[in-house]
């Protein structure tokens, strides 16, 4: 199953320290830097991935939709914010969605429609990992999978929720 990573663009800006610095500056510039460090996020792990802005901040002559160094990048229109996007597109792609924001009200309702949502700052972490195996030249860092061979009996007491199997599994991949 692909990825399809949709993130609310402006909250993830302003949820991170190095990106809302950027952002004090100037609000393209925000943008930009987030571009960036997803394109970088990108190349390493190859999930589909769009950004939602609100459409009030649009660059001049801007279109709704654009593509830039591999990354959708969408505009809410005229009079609409870019939480109706993130909702619509997530009620679209359902289990394949994973929706990036703080925004207690959208994750809500994507979880709702089945997909899966990741907290802004947790999602800027894996981001400074992508950033730095680049950096490093490491392909893949293997992560502990905390098994530890025993004999005691597993049963369905010990089993997740399906919505918590399909999360872990999402989490898995990026």
């Amino acid at each position: 199953m692909a990825l399809h990573i949709i993130i609310d663009g402006y909250n993830l800006i302003r949820q991170s320290n190095l990106l809302s610095a950027f952002d004090q500056q100037d609000i393209r510039s925000g943008r930009d830097a987030l571009i960036d460090s997803l394109a970088c996020y990108k190349r390493i792990k190859k999930h589909r991935i769009t950004v939602v802005f609100d459409g009030t901040e649009a660059p001049a002559f801007s279109q709704e939709k654009d593509r830039m160094k591999g990354i959708d990048i969408r505009f809410s229109r005229f009079g609409e914010q870019a939480d109706a996007v993130i909702k619509r597109m997530a009620k679209q792609f359902r289990e394949k969605a994973l929706i990036v924001t703080s925004d207690r009200d959208i994750a809500f309702f994507a979880e709702t429609e089945g997909a899966t949502c990741l907290s802004s700052g947790e999602f800027e972490q894996r981001l400074a990992m992508a950033s730095y195996q680049e950096i490093k030249g490491v392909d893949n860092i293997q992560e502990d999978s905390g098994w530890v061979p025993n004999t005691k009996k597993k049963g369905p007491k010990k089993r997740l929720s399906r919505k918590d199997r399909r999360r872990k599994v999402k989490l898995r991949k990026l």
